[in-house]
């Protein structure tokens, strides 16, 4: 395999190129995600490995060199072809002045990479552990095979007069999304970024028509909102919160009833629901995020876990060195500084 820079016509097409890849490709390999990253100090660098569409983003590490992330890529469908993957990365990104690039394969948790010369990290994307739903059959059909209790939530917020509209991204309509966003994550115990974040975000897919917000009212008020985006046939539940006093029952199950039919109508035929604990924590009611797996089991009660994030030592011992050390210093660090995320 062979790995090189896309050129300027590749990139002004990148999202094509990200849904030719063989596995469909990943919303966040998409260029509306890359690019956002750039306004928080990460440099876009698009690749292709021979035909395959691979996109990093990039941050210069003091005394290290580059350090490469790969945001739910690349794109792969078994350990071998990983293994070549990572072999063409590796030898590119030296070129490049990279010491190591962390990635995030959607491969099943079942698949062995142990003989991969790779190093496990934590992963960056909290959908490492999933729930999708099938959008392949009729609408209809896509009701009927949801989970009972998702069924019944859904029909008892309409019987109980809960509406769901999309509204446009405008600067009230994100601030009422983010305020409720902020409670629910101080409610989680997870972090949140600044609002023009997420402003810029919804923006961003709003304008290509791939994105949409969407809100629940109940009795004339905002009780949940919701944002998700679709490229090609896949789509994603991105950002979801609600009022932590619970004013009505099934409120989040219609609102996400609706993403679904927005997901269907625009092409997807594989609905993200982003984010749910490892299978092996699926059921613990003592996990942080019980709450989110029990709505989202009430979907689809099989859950899907991908085999997690690794880095691709370029440098051996730089990336030990911050692999070990380093890595959790600068993340603790920047959140200290800038209250959000380092990557």
């Amino acid at each position: 395999m062979t790995t090189r820079h896309a050129t300027p016509e590749e990139i002004k097409h990148w999202n094509t190129h990200i849904t030719n890849n063989p596995d469909g490709g990943n919303i966040l390999q998409g260029k509306e995600f890359i690019e956002l990253k750039t306004k928080t100090g990460w440099t876009a660098r698009y690749l292709f490995v021979d035909e395959r569409a691979v996109a990093v983003i990039e941050k210069r590490i003091p005394l290290l060199g580059n350090l490469w992330y790969c945001p739910k890529g690349p794109s792969t469908s078994s350990a071998d072809d990983l293994e070549q993957l990572c072999e063409s990365l590796r030898g590119f990104a030296a070129s490049q002045g990279v010491f190591t690039v962390k990635i995030e394969p959607e491969l099943d948790h079942t698949v062995d990479l142990t003989r991969l010369p790779l190093i496990p990290t934590a992963p960056v994307q909290l959908n490492y552990a999933t729930v999708f739903v099938d959008l392949s059959p009729e609408l209809d059909d896509v009701m009927i095979n949801l989970n009972q209790k998702g069924r019944h939530a859904i029909r008892r917020a309409e019987r109980d007069g809960v509406t769901v509209k999309a509204v446009p991204a405008t600067d009230q309509n994100c601030q009422i999304m983010y305020d409720l966003f902020l409670e629910t994550a101080q409610g989680a115990g997870f972090a949140v970024r600044p609002p023009d974040y997420y402003r810029d975000f919804y923006r961003a897919y709003e304008t290509i028509k791939t994105g949409q917000l969407f809100f629940a009212y109940f009795e004339g008020q905002i009780v949940a909102g919701a944002f998700a985006m679709v490229l090609g046939t896949k789509s994603m539940y991105k950002d979801g919160a609600s009022v932590r006093q619970r004013t009505v029952y099934g409120a989040s199950h219609l609102l996400q009833w609706h993403v679904i039919q927005w997901a269907k109508e625009h092409g997807s035929l594989q609905h993200d629901l982003a984010g749910v604990p490892p299978l092996s924590e699926l059921k613990n009611s003592d996990h942080p995020f019980a709450g989110l797996a029990r709505f989202k089991t009430s979907f689809n009660k099989q859950a899907t876990q991908f085999v997690g994030a690794f880095e691709i030592p370029v440098v051996g011992w730089k990336t030990n060195l911050w692999h070990r050390y380093i890595e959790k210093i600068t993340r603790r660090l920047y959140y200290k500084r800038h209250r959000q995320s380092y990557y």
